[in-house]
């Protein structure tokens, strides 16, 4: 029919802020191949209405009403839902020649409300980023939220001189904090989600957050804070995700995700995700 219709699930009916942010890119460059400006219009017209709008400590969101034009549920996170919002913030202004300002200040500015508001320090030592919900935290982290150390570390070049080393330091602390929750699975892989709570650290604590579905973010990291920092342990890690992928994952045909990471036997899912060729392996 044509006709754009959102998730049933969303709250009242919203868009979700990883979707309708994340066109920016693709927008602007359809915009100069073609030579017709009104694909960058669009975009950018999106940028207009969320800068417009009052946001809660600074935070965006992941739901916006399409008809009222306000926020639905005042759920943050950096990770499913939200995540690539910010990741294409800073790489618009990257793909501009670093001359799109306000890509530029809306990240910079987004970085540090999440560095105010939901990046913690567990009693162990670890950096991690938990959700907001209405103003509480969930002490909760997903292996998509995993996407903003490589993302932090990216953008030290923008940042004021004085936080240049600040912002490497933060993507590596998030590296080793998911490279921790890789690390105490007995599969050596990530879960979906790990949490910070009740004397536990890196670790899913829920059955429902205890499976590995091929997904890249983790290893996206370890790539940016080795092509940025060349510190080998980045390498070594990455290889250490690729013996576990070959040992657990591997079966006739592709490579399967996998039910329980924390179990001592293989359940395979049987689905190999489209990204892991596109993006993990990548």
């Amino acid at each position: 029919s044509g006709i754009g219709r959102n998730w049933p699930w969303a709250s009242g009916g919203s868009s979700i802020l990883a979707e309708f942010g994340t066109l920016h890119l693709e927008f602007v460059h359809l915009s100069h191949l073609s030579g017709n400006p009104v694909f960058a219009e669009k975009v950018m017209n999106i940028r207009k209405v969320l800068n417009r709008l009052d946001k809660p400590e600074g935070l965006y969101p992941n739901y916006l009403n399409p008809s009222s034009g306000q926020w639905g549920q005042h759920h943050v996170s950096i990770g499913g839902l939200g995540d690539s919002f910010y990741e294409y913030l800073l790489k618009a202004w990257l793909m501009s020649d670093k001359t799109d300002e306000d890509g530029k200040k809306m990240y910079y500015d987004a970085v540090q409300a999440i560095e105010t508001h939901l990046i913690r320090k567990s009693s162990g030592g670890l950096t991690y980023i938990a959700e907001w919900k209405g103003g509480l935290l969930e002490h909760k982290m997903g292996h998509l939220t995993c996407f903003a150390g490589g993302m932090f570390a990216l953008g030290a070049d923008g940042a004021p001189s004085d936080k240049t080393g600040h912002h490497i330091e933060l993507g590596a602390e998030i590296a080793r904090t998911c490279h921790e929750s890789y690390d105490r699975t007995r599969m050596k892989l990530g879960p979906e989600a790990f949490r910070f709570d009740g004397g536990v650290e890196a670790i899913a604590t829920r059955q429902n957050e205890k499976y590995y579905i091929l997904r890249p973010e983790v290893i996206e990291t370890y790539m940016y804070m080795w092509r940025l920092t060349h510190d080998p342990k980045y390498r070594q890690w990455g290889w250490e995700a690729v013996e576990a992928l070959e040992k657990h994952c591997r079966v006739d045909g592709g490579y399967s995700g996998i039910r329980d990471v924390y179990n001592n036997h293989e359940s395979h899912d049987d689905v190999q995700q489209s990204f892991f060729l596109s993006e993990t392996l990548k």
